[in-house]
């Protein structure tokens, strides 16, 4: 499913989107679980929703630009974006950069 990520989009949803569906029913299912007694469950639940929510508003909003209203000019967000450029840049297993998310090398900071 990933590697439609890695592919020129031919429509706005990929087949890596799945990814945010299948997450969100597994946090919504823990969250409910562990909903009376605020257990481990539901904690967990709730971690993958902010990780998600990062997800989205770092990776697809603001990287990948699906929607064309985050802009900036921090060095540290553009160093993020090509960051993840460099990741983009191979699109095979064993040559593949990990780029972070929100962690980027020092030296694509300018």
């Amino acid at each position: 499913m990933h590697k439609s990520h890695h592919q020129k989009a031919k429509t706005f949803f990929e087949w890596n989107d799945l990814f945010a569906l299948l997450f969100a029913g597994l946090s919504l299912l823990l969250m409910y679980l562990g909903r009376k007694s605020f257990d481990y469950r539901f904690f967990v639940g709730l971690g993958i929703t902010l990780y998600g929510l990062i997800y989205f508003i770092v990776h697809d909003w603001f990287v990948h630009r699906r929607f064309k209203t985050f802009k900036s000019t921090n060095a540290y967000l553009l160093a993020v974006r090509k960051a993840h450029k460099i990741h983009h840049k191979n699109r095979g297993r064993e040559k593949g950069k990990a780029f972070g998310l929100l962690f980027v090398r020092k030296d694509l900071i300018s």
